[in-house]
């Protein structure tokens, strides 16, 4: 069957989408619509085709552009849930177009695009409701370890990720966390975030696409960040990590076969504030045993 999956972004949500897409492999001829930056990681680790979309700014152009990419699927899996992932399953042309329960989705005009609605557990981690969406029992191994570049060249160094896609997801307190790790601590950064980065007083890691990215976290002894997609890119190369976590929940969003190796805020509040070097610290020992 061809078969249409959607995730269009962003890094971390697509890193949890490739174990199902994965496992949904050997009974389907798949292609993935994707944000184009992700278009690499999804041919080389998922191994399935990939449609580069360009639909985070729409336009007219660019709907239609995507509309004529996805056309001719029998079928069609929507993991984001929102009204543009769901409108590509419809414009897709598929008979049957799945996608999660309205429950469980942010924007809930969504589900009226789909014609089959798959309830999740909703006290287990995303990856586990992707696998659930597609109908995959259990999660497959995949090996991300081969989207990093070259030759893998273990380091001492305990990468640092300050930045966040919401500035609620940042930490603050990574100055203090860098100065006492010393030599060790190395901040990674992306677009837009390398005053972060330098703001934290660590070694400044040079400017990296995201494969390059993927080699210096999987090169790394410990990697140390919010919820974010660079995080969970370091868990699924298998690198330890220690997340902080305010506002998401860790036990859905956190890394992902790592999930005891979180900090969260003061039950009081989600506030990353909250979060204490020392207790981030005494993590960090615990995970470096």
């Amino acid at each position: 069957m061809k078969l249409l999956v959607i995730r269009l972004s962003a890094l971390g949500d697509v890193i949890h989408t490739i174990p199902a897409v994965v496992g949904l492999r050997e009974r389907h001829e798949i292609a993935w619509a994707v944000e184009a930056p992700y278009r690499e990681l999804v041919e080389i680790v998922a191994g399935v085709r990939a449609i580069p979309v360009s639909l985070k700014r729409w336009s007219p152009r660019n709907i239609l552009d995507a509309r004529r990419a996805v056309r001719g699927f029998e079928a069609a899996i929507d993991f984001q849930g929102l009204v543009k992932s769901a409108l590509l399953a419809w414009g897709s042309g598929a008979g049957e177009r799945t996608g999660f329960a309205r429950e469980f989705i942010r924007e809930k005009p969504a589900a009226w695009l789909m014609n089959r609605h798959v309830a999740v557990d909703p006290n287990r981690h995303v990856v586990e409701w992707n696998l659930q969406l597609a109908g995959v029992d259990k999660a497959p191994e995949v090996d991300f370890t081969k989207f990093a570049t070259n030759d893998q060249r273990p380091t001492t160094n305990i990468v640092l990720l300050p930045g966040a896609g919401r500035p609620e997801k940042q930490w603050p307190h990574f100055p203090e966390l860098a100065k006492r790790l010393g030599e060790s601590a190395l901040a990674a950064w992306g677009p837009g975030e390398e005053e972060l980065a330098r703001a934290t007083g660590a070694r400044l890691a040079p400017r990296t696409n995201l494969r390059e990215l993927a080699r210096l976290l999987c090169d790394a002894a410990l990697v140390v960040g919010g919820d974010t997609g660079p995080l969970h890119l370091a868990a699924a190369l298998g690198t330890p990590v220690v997340g902080l976590y305010g506002p998401t929940n860790p036990a859905r969003n956190g890394p992902y076969g790592q999930l005891g190796n979180v900090v969260e805020a003061y039950s009081t509040t989600t506030s990353m504030a909250s979060i204490e070097v020392d207790d981030v610290m005494r993590k960090i020992g615990e995970v470096l045993g």
